[in-house]
């Protein structure tokens, strides 16, 4: 467990104990066979539905459908390309007796059809459950989503009114967001529910890094119980040229990490200003930033073009972890690699998760620690 994460684990486990037990019992598995497994894995901790492409918005930032996102390249056909519901139920049945964590991603996850159906079904069958969203659907959907008995709403925004406004490219979209997550609450009440939990995230980005206090007005406002302020995701094109050997050694591309070549555009000593004088405050929802970055560490990650982690281990145990599924059925061991595990479509995830291909991948990352493009992927921070 790194001792930077462990405000958000306070948090996680204060408000969810038996969830948290759960995990640590999964985690401690999975670093253990990271230690001496040779490849192989304990049954994941947790599953990623990637459930759809499709978006409703263009936020500025965005690695798929942004300013250099790279969904918006691909065809018609690939983008509307999903898994039809009745088949993510019977993957939901095949990994119900080992009870992953199941989070519901896309594209925006409410845009497909069978989500608020998937979710009743997951939860059916015991299992943890956590929905991604941009909230733009919520005021339509907010009801369902209590009854589901979703366990956490994770929402992005990224400011005030005007601000979110302009960051995402819808006016309007801020009112309709806040409406929702505040219909979302009243059902709660109404129905004598805590959840599900709701779960701000904001991305720290060129355009809001100086204005990231109002997003604490936006989180009074919203009623929500956690607010995450997640330093932004971004990479070069020299860093993509020296990921191409591993890709080329395993068969794969990296190239959806195309979406995130960009500047920053951030002052790290005026952001990390910015989060101490945040973090230090009083509030009575849970707020933290992540990574947890130092002063040095922050500048580094910022303005360093060959940055590798130093406060953090510069080694990856995302693949062992998690499991991501995406709308054509593939297990990959990455969001931004096409590397392949198998696809549930065609086979059992029990036969995929360790077979030949997982093996291969994971041996050859921990011989390497963490592939150059790993170097500001998220997952990288999370264990």
């Amino acid at each position: 467990m790194l001792p930077r994460n462990l405000r958000r684990v306070f948090y996680k486990t204060m408000l969810q104990p038996l969830y948290a037990a759960r995990v640590l019992k999964n985690r401690s598995a999975a670093y253990l066979h990271y230690l001496l497994g040779r490849g192989r894995s304990s049954y994941p901790e947790a599953v990623t539905l990637f459930l759809t492409h499709r978006c409703n918005l263009h936020c500025k930032m965005c690695g798929q459908w942004g300013e250099g996102g790279v969904t918006k390249k691909q065809s018609a056909e690939y983008v509307k390309g999903e898994i039809p519901l009745q088949e993510l139920v019977s993957f939901v049945d095949d990994v119900a007796a080992a009870r992953p964590n199941i989070t519901l991603f896309g594209g925006e996850p409410l845009l497909y059809a069978g989500c608020l159906a998937l979710i009743k079904h997951i939860k059916r069958k015991g299992m943890h459950c956590l929905v991604i969203t941009n909230g733009s659907l919520l005021e339509n959907t907010a009801k369902d989503i209590v009854e589901s008995g979703l366990d956490e709403l994770n929402v992005s925004l990224d400011g005030g009114r005007a601000l979110h406004d302009d960051i995402r490219g819808m006016p309007g979209l801020f009112d309709r967001i806040m409406s929702g997550l505040k219909k979302v609450r009243d059902v709660k009440i109404a129905a004598r529910r805590k959840k599900p939990l709701v779960n701000l995230q904001c991305t720290i980005t060129k355009y809001n890094y100086e204005r990231l206090d109002e997003m604490l007005d936006v989180a009074r406002e919203a009623g929500a119980d956690s607010l995450t302020f997640h330093n932004l995701i971004f990479t070069s094109r020299d860093v993509l040229d020296k990921q191409k050997p591993y890709d080329e050694l395993l068969g794969c591309s990296s190239g959806d990490w195309e979406g995130f070549i960009f500047e920053p555009g951030i002052d790290p000593e005026a952001l990390h200003a910015k989060m101490k004088d945040i973090l230090s405050g009083k509030y009575k929802f849970s707020v933290d930033l992540y990574p947890n970055f130092s002063r040095k560490a922050m500048a580094e990650y910022y303005r360093n073009p060959c940055y590798m982690p130093t406060e953090y281990p510069a080694r990856c145990l995302s693949p062992w972890i998690v499991a991501y599924i995406f709308p054509d059925g593939e297990v990959r061991p990455c969001l931004n690699s096409t590397y392949s595990f198998g696809n549930v479509r065609s086979g059992k995830f029990s036969d995929i998760w360790n077979g030949e291909k997982a093996v291969r991948f994971r041996q050859a990352l921990k011989e390497k620690g963490l592939f150059p493009a790993c170097a500001r992927c998220t997952e990288l921070y999370r264990y």
